[in-house]
């Protein structure tokens, strides 16, 4: 089970978190930066739900931190401050999510899962679904154990869109992520890429790769990650 701590000065609020995501995760509440790092020293935390004004240290100070002294774990920030220079400067220092007060915790729950399902597949470097493989550090694919033949920009675009399933990713994101903007056919080479993935993956039942008319593509899963 996922360790989650909340970095929270108001009690009753660190309390009411904690009630909610202890059905699903591990939790351990603090209630400031200090007493958080001091956990870190002794505690594998696997992410971090952090308010931002607190007494002692700011959250924005406290990701810096986390960030400077090397951990990678993902950070959501959860605070009443909700003007675009405060959400631009957690992301700035580190943070990977931040969401608003008052937190529906539905939504809190949806965003750690894919969180902590994105660190893993950062940390594994592998995707596994079902009975499908890819794996970033060898650059292979199989199925049921039978290899897949990929290009490295097939490979490349398959990872992608299988690392935040059901995202719709537009062509220019593609285009800028996996081939450059100098590429110079645009659309026509991602299109030529999906098309012939399709063909490679007929026999896979775990996902497909759908395209949104006019928007970009996504991968929909039919199996959990």
């Amino acid at each position: 089970m996922a360790i989650i701590l909340i970095v929270e000065d108001d009690e009753s609020m660190r309390e009411l978190m904690s009630a909610k995501l202890e059905k699903k995760f591990t939790v351990i509440g603090a209630p400031n930066s200090k007493a958080a790092l001091n956990i870190i020293e002794t505690v594998q935390v696997d992410l971090i739900v952090s308010d931002i004004m607190m007494p002692g240290g700011s959250g924005y100070d406290f990701v810096r931190t986390l960030r400077n002294l090397g951990l990678q774990m993902p950070v959501i920030m959860a605070t009443a401050k909700q003007g675009f220079d405060d959400k631009k400067d957690g992301f700035s220092v580190g943070a990977d999510d931040y969401m608003v007060k008052p937190i529906n915790f539905d939504e809190l729950t949806w965003r750690i899962d894919a969180l902590l399902r994105r660190s893993k597949i950062a940390a594994d470097k592998e995707i596994k679904l079902g009975k499908f493989r890819l794996n970033a550090t060898t650059f292979e694919a199989a199925y049921d154990g039978n290899p897949i033949e990929l290009t490295r920009k097939e490979f490349d675009l398959t990872f992608k869109l299988l690392s935040y399933p059901n995202k719709l990713f537009s062509h220019d994101k593609l285009l800028n992520d996996i081939w450059g903007y100098d590429c110079p056919s645009g659309e026509t080479t991602i299109r030529s890429h999906v098309n012939r993935l399709r063909n490679k993956f007929e026999h896979i039942s775990e996902f497909e790769i759908v395209t949104i008319r006019g928007l970009g593509y996504k991968a929909v899963l039919h199996t959990a990650l």
